[in-house]
């Protein structure tokens, strides 16, 4: 690499004239923006024009993608660029949405009854608790969405399943608050996941279902019906017993047990 020094302007007063002092051999330098960069030390700006004269995405384009939800990776392949000339433009957004991240943990969930007393981090803390997960293995994330309001996002895996819950943050006093956006974000601010549902006896579904008219239905009557032993004849086979004759037997009184249809709708059993 050879080394010029600065012969003055050029004629146009645009560019700069350089010689070789050596072998007296001169060149032209444009007077641009990048060379002015150059001269003061920015390394921020120079950084700017290289991906602005490479990409047709300009920085503050990056960083709105960035600060929207995208990786560095999928707006380096966007922009055509190699991902460490974008990191550049994205860490300081980053930065920001980490710190967003962050505040959402620390605001309050909005209940039917108002905001929760304790914060979404103690709230899916205990939620995942309940559930017998570990809360360590977790990820949070934020983004800006089009309509300006901050998302942010909670991603845990369980087992094979890849799971992610999604919440509005509103910074404000007192941490601010935050709205749940999907069932995933709803299941965790629950306080007792397993709760019993209350269920009505099968009979009274079915009596409302039969009565029509409103009217309750009597209750079945069941009969039992009581059979007198049955004492088989002897066999005589030429005027005597037969000797393998079996014994006499009685039969055993046995109810009579309805049907479930006869006890539903209260028909009495017949003999």
């Amino acid at each position: 690499m050879r080394t010029l020094r600065v012969v003055g302007l050029d004629e146009d007063g645009k560019s700069i004239v350089l010689e070789d002092p050596e072998r007296g051999e001169r060149f032209v330098l444009p007077a641009d923006e990048r060379l002015r960069a150059a001269a003061r030390g920015d390394l921020t700006r120079l950084g700017q024009i290289e991906v602005e004269t490479e990409s047709q995405m300009r920085p503050r384009e990056i960083q709105a993608r960035i600060r929207a939800g995208e990786s560095v990776d999928q707006v380096a392949a966007i922009a055509g660029i190699p991902a460490h000339r974008v990191e550049r433009f994205a860490y300081p957004v980053l930065l920001e949405r980490s710190r967003i991240a962050d505040l959402a943990q620390r605001a309050h969930p909005v209940r039917e009854d108002g905001p929760d007393v304790q914060t979404l981090g103690e709230v899916v803390a205990h939620s995942f608790g309940l559930r017998g997960q570990e809360y360590v293995d977790v990820s949070w994330d934020s983004w800006r969405g089009e309509d300006g309001r901050w998302v942010v996002q909670l991603h845990w895996t369980a087992g094979r399943s890849d799971n992610r819950a999604h919440w509005a943050f509103h910074p404000g006093a007192h941490g601010g608050t935050v709205t749940a956006l999907d069932d995933a974000a709803v299941d965790l601010m629950d306080p007792n996941p397993n709760r019993v549902r209350s269920l009505r006896a099968v009979t009274h579904l079915a009596r409302a279902a039969l009565d029509v008219e409103g009217r309750p239905l009597a209750e079945p009557e069941i009969l039992v019906r009581e059979e007198r032993p049955v004492v088989e004849e002897p066999i005589v086979v030429d005027g005597e017993l037969a000797e393998d004759q079996p014994s006499a037997k009685r039969k055993k009184n046995h109810p009579i047990v309805p049907s479930w249809e006869d006890v539903l709708l209260g028909v009495r059993s017949r003999g």
